[in-house]
Order: C-alpha cells, then structure tokens, then sequence
C-alpha cells in the first residue's frame, strides 16, 4: 500500500519535531507577540506602532549559504540558527530600523526532530540576542530532492523605524569618520570558496592549526555577530550618519552602498588586525588580497559612519557592550567609493 510516509514523508516526526522546539522559541518572546491557537500564522500587535509618528516598516530576507555544509558534516546544528538571525536583522537595523519578529523556513531530505529543534532552537537563541521574536515557521520534507542528512534554510524578518530618523547617504559628510565593529570571524558568507580552500589544501576540520585556538571545524562555525541591539544603543545614545553591514562582496562595496555620490570612504588597513582564520584562508588557498577584499568581512562585521566628534564615545560605548570598534577611516570629497588608503 502506497503511503505519505512510504515514499519519505514523516508527518509525526514533523509533529515531534514542533514539540521539542516550542520552549526554545518562547524565550524569544516579546510582548507584542500574540498567540494564534491554529498555528497557521504568527501575530504581532501592530497597536504599538501608534507611539510612532510615522513608523515606515522595514522587511528583509536571507539565508545562510554553503555555511550548512559545514554544520552538516560536523553533525552541529544549535547555531546554524543564529547566522540566519544575523544575516537578516543586522540588515535591517543599517536604515535604523528594531527588528520585531521573524519567521524561518526548513527544507531538509528527512525530518529527524531533534536536528530541527536544534536549528530552530538557534533560531530562538538569535531573536532573542538581536531583542526580536520568532513568530512562526516552516519545515519542509523533501525526499528524494535532498538526502536524509541534508537541509537548508531561510529566514524573514519586519522591523520599524520612525520616517525622520531613517538612516543613509543623504546624512553622510566630509569629515565623519568610519567606525569599524569587530566580526567573530567569517560570519555567513565566502563559504563555498572557504570550502574549496579546505578540500585543495587538504585541511581536515578536526585539525587545530597554529594560528587558531581551537580546531579548523570549529572556528569556521563560530555564529555571526549579531549587531542590532549594539546599534541601537549607539543610535539611541550618539548621532548616527549611516550604518553598513558588510556582507557578500566585502568591506568596501558594501560600505560604498551607504554612501552619497559625493564622497568617499578612505579606509586605513593597517587600524585593525584581521582575525588569524582569514590568514589561514588567505595562505593555504593562495588567496590574494584583492580577493580576499572582495570575498571576506576581514574582521570588520558593520560600519557605523558617524560625526568625528562622536568616535570616542561611540567607540566607548561599544566596547562597554563587548564590541570591538576602532576608527577604521574617513570621509572625504568623491564619488561614493570606498576604498583603502
């Protein structure tokens, strides 16, 4: 008899798996959080828009790569979760905007319940770090598409900013200067090439290099910086210009996209040591460093471009939250470029 679960579909590992995730996703939990007994949809009061003059909603969508790869051959699934948080809601807070809630999406060749509590308890575990909630989900069974050990995911999230506090370009002068805030490592992007380094040079992932104090596995599935909370403060306590989480592409092509068409941003290498992780890339792949540029973070997560007189309380203020940040550069008379010095 031809059956569901015959040809790969498990509906009761799906139920066990929403079991085991439930009380991991409630300390996510804000306030304005609203249950929907269905569970078809997740509600959030939108009554708390009306302390707002004119709230703009900001929304944003991503995904984590080939990072899953990795997660997947170590058999580590708790914070795969909290890359995803990091790659959406530290987007969203570069216009000023608090992240409010997300949604995440599983598509996996078999449903095993506690791997998928596990990435959504991650999941979880990132909402609650950027100050948002996780409101609902999907996971996906897809046999034959995708093998048992495999998976991918995605993520949605919506946050508000007031109109007039919106950040960008057209607040952005000669004379601000660029702070850079440390990233834990390589974060979520550059992976497939990471993972071309790994199998050329034949690196193992359980093998501890000298310049890392833990294995290669390891330092490579360090979770992204989540940045948002940190920025907000920041925002909150000092004057903001504009903001640039430095993703795919690199340093300076995503700082260029925060920028107006009349200056630049002249970037100083030699004000931060990149971490020893992009050093071991760079040398056992024989990356040159106009590849790296344009591929890795190099140890700078996000850029908060801010008036010059505000770098030392802003830089003050971060640390006090554990960020590094220094004065990675300034803004000069261009044409929207950044570039080293």
């Amino acid at each position: 008899m031809t059956s569901y679960a015959a040809v790969g579909v498990d509906i009761e590992a799906g139920d066990r798996a929403v079991e085991l995730m439930k009380s991991r996703v409630a300390r996510s939990r804000r306030p304005e959080v609203v249950d929907d007994v269905s569970g078809f949809a997740g509600l959030f009061d939108a009554s708390a828009f009306l302390r707002y003059r004119r709230p703009l909603l900001a929304t944003s969508t991503d995904g984590v790569g080939t990072k899953v790869m990795l997660a997947q051959r170590l058999g580590k699934h708790d914070t795969i979760g909290i890359d995803l948080v990091g790659m959406v809601v530290d987007d969203l807070v570069v216009c000023g905007a608090e992240p409010l809630f997300m949604t995440d999406y599983i598509a996996c060749g078999k449903v095993v319940p506690e791997r998928i509590a596990d990435i959504v308890g991650g999941v979880a575990e990132g909402c609650r770090l950027a100050g948002c909630a996780l409101v609902g989900g999907e996971t996906a069974e897809h046999p034959g598409a995708m093998g048992p050990d495999e998976y991918d995911l995605a993520g949605a999230g919506t946050g508000v900013v007031e109109a007039d506090e919106l950040l960008g370009p057209d607040r952005v002068r000669p004379g601000d200067v660029v702070l850079g805030l440390g990233s834990s490592g390589v974060h979520s992007n550059g992976y497939s090439l990471v993972r071309h380094i790994i199998k050329t040079a034949g690196l193992d992932l359980d093998q501890e290099l000298p310049e890392l104090s833990r294995t290669l596995g390891e330092e490579l599935l360090e979770p992204t910086r989540i940045y948002s909370l940190d920025c907000l403060a920041l925002i909150r306590e000092t004057e903001v210009h504009a903001l640039a989480h430095i993703t795919g592409g690199g340093l300076a092509a995503n700082l260029a996209r925060s920028l107006p068409g009349t200056v630049d941003a002249v970037l100083d290498r030699e004000s931060w040591t990149p971490h020893p992780i992009f050093e071991v890339l760079a040398g056992h792949g024989r990356v040159p460093q106009a590849e790296m540029d344009r591929t890795f973070n190099l140890g700078v997560g996000m850029c908060a471009i801010v008036p010059s007189e505000e770098a030392d309380r802003a830089t003050e203020l971060l640390a006090g939250r554990g960020v590094p940040a220094w004065v990675l550069g300034e803004i000069v008379p261009g044409a929207g470029e950044a570039r080293f010095r």
